[in-house]
């Protein structure tokens, strides 16, 4: 006989009560307070109070107020050296000529003999003018003696007094015969001294244009033929145009009766402004194309080493000596189309001062205007924000001495070969 055993199926809710209740006291235990422990601690950081928010020290930055200093400001030109004197030597008379007695390109002084020309045809004129002199002198004694005696005897009315008019003139005649007989004598003379051609002024000479035993021409003005061309180099000009705004500028800044302008000139392989000057002469009037007007400069060159046609650059005193306000370069900024540097008020608070520049002098920049001397400005930590609160340090502001640069830069030598 089949019999049917039917079983109940379990019941979910039953199923965790039987698996809790087989976990052990200490399983159990936990079960029930990790859930409550977890929720503690929530509650805990619920009810916590938020941390404070950190809190940006301020910038450190390092002030000082700015040096004031007696300056001189220089205007900048370009120009080239020209000799103060040139003379084209030429000759005065016509002729052959056999002697040389100077080297190319030497220096010469006043009066030293450069050229002869052959002097026996001037000799022999010369020779002949004083015989003609002589014979002139020797016709008015004549005349003189004729005239005295015609004068005694007018008396006596031996001698009408026509004659006697007649021998006054004779005897002017031969005074004049005489003069001219005796210029014609200095005429030759000086032709003789012409012979020899001398240097007129003294400098550095060109070369020779013409070699001995060689024709040349003579006479008064540019007539002659070229020997050579002597420079004055001592002193030396140097030439040069500045512009119109640069003119008015130098004209309002010149005191009246005041010295000429210096000028400082750098050559073109030098690193500092070396040769010094005094402005000599302003043209006239100004170029209407080009707008500039034409100046010189004059400087001693007792050893003839500037050269006529060497370029320079020339800085020229404009306004004399100023007081000016000085700071750090480093400490200009620029913002947007101006340039500002940083100051620190009462407060500690930083603000920004629009400036007017100058020139660099010795690492520091001439503020033409925007700051006052008892302004700290500042110039470490230059980073801070307008507006913001720093932390001043006093500092200094001390001029920068550069290290001395070498006083020329020498071109480069183009080949090298091993000496034996």
């Amino acid at each position: 006989m089949n019999m049917e055993t039917h079983i109940e199926p379990a019941t979910t809710d039953d199923a965790p009560k039987r698996g809790f209740s087989k976990l052990s006291a200490w399983q159990r235990g936990a079960v029930v307070l990790v859930p409550l422990a977890l929720i503690g601690v929530g509650v805990t950081k619920l009810t916590a109070p938020a941390p404070a928010a950190f809190v940006m020290p301020p910038a450190s930055v390092t002030v000082a107020t700015p040096l004031v200093r007696e300056v001189s400001e220089w205007d900048d030109y370009t120009g080239r050296f020209a000799p103060s004197r040139t003379v084209e030597i030429r000759p005065r008379v016509a002729g052959e000529v056999v002697g040389i007695h100077f080297k190319d390109g030497e220096v010469v002084q006043k009066g030293q003999l450069l050229f002869t020309i052959d002097p026996r045809p001037f000799a022999a004129a010369l020779a002949e003018a004083r015989a003609n002199a002589a014979s002139a002198g020797s016709a008015l004694t004549l005349a003189k003696s004729d005239f005295a005696r015609a004068s005694r005897l007018v008396g006596d009315e031996a001698v009408s007094a026509g004659e006697v008019d007649s021998l006054r003139a004779k005897m002017q005649s031969a005074q004049a015969a005489l003069a001219a007989a005796q210029a014609v004598v200095r005429t030759r003379s000086l032709d003789m001294d012409f012979t020899q051609v001398r240097a007129p002024i003294a400098g550095r000479i060109s070369d020779r244009r013409v070699d001995a035993g060689n024709q040349v021409a003579g006479g008064a003005g540019t007539g002659g033929t070229v020997l050579t061309v002597i420079n004055a180099l001592d002193p030396i000009y140097f030439t040069f145009d500045g512009s119109e705004a640069l003119y008015l500028k130098t004209q309002r800044a010149r005191q009246p009766g005041a010295a000429p302008a210096a000028v400082e000139i750098q050559l073109q392989d030098e690193t500092e402004h070396r040769w010094k000057g005094r402005l000599d002469f302003t043209d006239n009037g100004l170029d209407q194309r080009s707008g500039t007007i034409r100046a010189r400069a004059v400087l001693n060159n007792p050893n003839y080493f500037l050269t006529p046609g060497m370029f320079g650059n020339m800085r020229l005193a404009s306004a004399g000596t100023t007081r000016a306000l000085l700071v750090p370069d480093s400490a200009v900024q620029t913002d947007q189309a101006r340039k500002i540097v940083l100051v620190v008020d009462k407060a500690g608070l930083a603000a920004a001062k629009p400036v007017e520049l100058g020139p660099v002098v010795d690492g520091l920049r001439v503020i033409r205007s925007g700051l006052a001397p008892t302004d700290k400005v500042v110039i470490a930590g230059i980073n801070a924000a307008p507006g913001a609160k720093v932390d001043p340090h006093p500092g200094k502001i001390a001029p920068v001495q550069a290290a001395p640069a070498p006083g020329v830069a020498l071109p480069v030598a183009g080949e090298a070969t091993l000496s034996r």
